[in-house]
């Protein structure tokens, strides 16, 4: 593997201590550069799979991948939303202890594949991702299944809320931003429950950026201040947003999240579990701690990250790590032999 650092971005790695092993009681500087290789290692033995329209393949490979890489960090860690949970895959469930026992304490949120199906189709904005911070501090909502999720860059702070309508919350952002109605740009996942929430972004006078699946990369470039997308709403995985506050909590950007119910006997769990409903969370309820950190590497192509990609007798990833606490963005491009990876 390596790791391309320039020369600029070498030096104030040193100065910053990155390379250094010392340990702290909190997740460190450390940390990201280690949990990168196993996001790099799930996304690699996903990418067989891509196009081959068979997505339980691709996310058990990428499941057993990302669990082996993680057994090997200098970290204690928890998986407080665990990709077994969810998908009935046999391994990364809730309440798992990973990591070399060594290290700091820390709750872990993983998904080997956002977007299983996108990646079975060739689609592109599949990535394979893993947030964390420190201990106790993630909501743990896997007792629902679903949260309307509302995700800006630092524009929408007290301007937007999942409280206001939607057409508010679009005419105040275009006001925040200093920009017409007409140019901002909502994403949203295609889904039938969000078909009256695309019509009233459309008759606002906003546009629709519909999204097939994978709605934890599109609330990043949502809170990006560089990205097209000026907004995502809608109902999508309550862990998913859970994780991606990780990310959004680097960036300075907005979130707010409000758990949907499917069932009474939903509702149930999660009140027994000490969650809220008809209430929305901050992004400070959502993830209670200053020093998270988020890793994503592409699957497939995205506006977030490319995906692997095959290059002569190389395998090349791009990576992408947030965290919270020093409020730093960094991209790290990797090069993998490709014959030792082949089974």
């Amino acid at each position: 593997m390596s790791h391309r650092f320039t020369r600029d971005e070498f030096a104030i790695h040193l100065t910053q201590g990155i390379f250094m092993t010392n340990q702290f009681a909190h997740p460190d500087r450390n940390l990201a550069l280690e949990l990168v290789r196993s996001t790099e290692a799930a996304a690699i033995r996903a990418h067989p799979f891509i196009g081959r329209g068979d997505k339980n393949a691709a996310d058990g490979a990428a499941v057993d991948a990302m669990r082996k890489f993680l057994g090997t960090v200098n970290f204690q860690g928890t998986i407080v939303i665990g990709e077994g949970e969810k998908d009935n895959a046999p391994m990364l469930f809730n309440g798992e202890v990973v990591g070399n026992g060594n290290g700091p304490e820390c709750d872990i949120a993983v998904d080997p594949i956002d977007g299983t199906s996108l990646t079975a189709a060739g689609r592109g904005h599949a990535i394979s991702m893993l947030a964390v911070s420190d201990r106790g501090s993630m909501l743990d909502a896997s007792s629902v299944f679903y949260m309307e999720k509302l995700v800006a860059n630092e524009d929408g702070h007290g301007v937007i809320d999942l409280s206001q309508s939607l057409t508010d919350n679009i005419k105040a952002l275009a006001k925040a931003k200093k920009k017409p109605v007409s140019e901002i740009k909502v994403a949203i996942l295609d889904r039938p429950r969000h078909a009256d929430a695309i019509e009233e972004i459309r008759t606002a006078g906003a546009h629709t950026r519909l999204i097939l699946d994978g709605d934890v990369a599109a609330g990043i470039n949502a809170a990006r201040a560089d990205n097209r997308i000026d907004m995502c709403y809608g109902v999508g995985g309550s862990p998913e947003g859970v994780a991606v506050t990780c990310a959004i909590k680097a960036l300075g950007g907005f979130i707010q999240g409000r758990l949907q119910w499917g069932s009474d006997e939903e509702r149930e769990r999660g009140l027994a579990a000490g969650l809220k409903f008809d209430y929305v969370y901050s992004a400070d309820e959502l993830v209670a701690s200053d020093n998270t950190f988020f890793v994503a590497t592409g699957v497939t192509d995205g506006e977030l990250v490319r995906g692997v990609r095959p290059e002569g007798k190389w395998l090349r990833t791009e990576s992408v790590i947030f965290r919270s606490r020093s409020g730093t963005v960094r991209r790290v491009n990797s090069d993998y032999l490709a014959e030792r990876w082949l089974d």
